[in-house]
């Protein structure tokens, strides 16, 4: 197993989304450890209705075959990742209140970088 695989998600559009699941679930699926931190407009992809998965590019993208976010986010749960949505990314979007997908922790920055240690680490 490699080292852990730290994924920092500060975008809240679709395209940096879906990449990012992409990112996390082909390690996961290669047997690293991946942590998924959302944060700032980010955090919408965990709302437990995420408006991600209706985003136009959606239906682009699984019309060509491609796994979409909900496609995506199952398999993140199903492969274990360690999905982190930032205690202040919520409030300073105001989403401190929005319900969270099953399976999301929210945790601030030192978590995420404690959960990586001298992993790799990308952002999008």
């Amino acid at each position: 197993m490699g080292k852990p695989l730290g994924i920092l998600l500060i975008s809240g559009g679709h395209e940096r989304a879906h990449y990012a699941l992409v990112l996390a679930t082909g390690a996961a699926a290669l047997g690293r450890e991946v942590t998924l931190f959302a944060t700032n407009a980010g955090c919408r992809l965990l709302l437990a209705d995420s408006a991600l998965a209706r985003d136009p590019r959606e239906a682009e993208v699984t019309a060509r075959g491609v796994a979409g976010i909900g496609i995506l986010l199952e398999a993140a749960e199903e492969l274990g990742l360690h999905v982190l949505a930032c205690e202040a990314g919520l409030r300073a979007e105001g989403l401190e209140a929005a319900p969270l997908r099953p399976g999301v922790t929210v945790a601030g920055v030192a978590s995420f970088l404690a959960a990586v240690g001298d992993g790799q680490m990308v952002t999008l």
